[in-house]
């Protein structure tokens, strides 16, 4: 995510921080929310930003959806024209 990683832990902090995360961003950087790799402060902005934002607290649970009933797929056996494609899919179709 863009601008500095830890401004304040504040409720107010995050918060502002949640308003300010473009849907388009978040986006992004979903998977690595989805796995944890993301650090703390911008998994919390995530959050309150779901907690704001209904289109993406909808595309979040349509990604877990999608996670439970495909599974794991390494991305190391996907070809490169089926990540191009779906990583076009992806953005096409964005947040709500």
């Amino acid at each position: 995510m863009s601008g500095p990683r830890d401004p304040g832990t504040t409720p107010d902090a995050l918060h502002d921080a949640a308003v300010r995360l473009a849907c388009a961003e978040l986006v992004e950087v979903l998977t690595d929310y989805l796995e944890g790799a993301l650090p703390a402060h911008d998994a919390a902005v995530i959050e309150a930003h779901l907690a704001l934002c209904p289109g993406c607290a909808a595309y979040l649970a349509q990604m877990r959806a999608t996670i439970r009933v495909l599974g794991h797929v390494p991305v190391e056996t996907l070809s490169p024209e089926a990540t191009s494609t779906l990583l076009a899919a992806f953005r096409e179709r964005g947040p709500g």
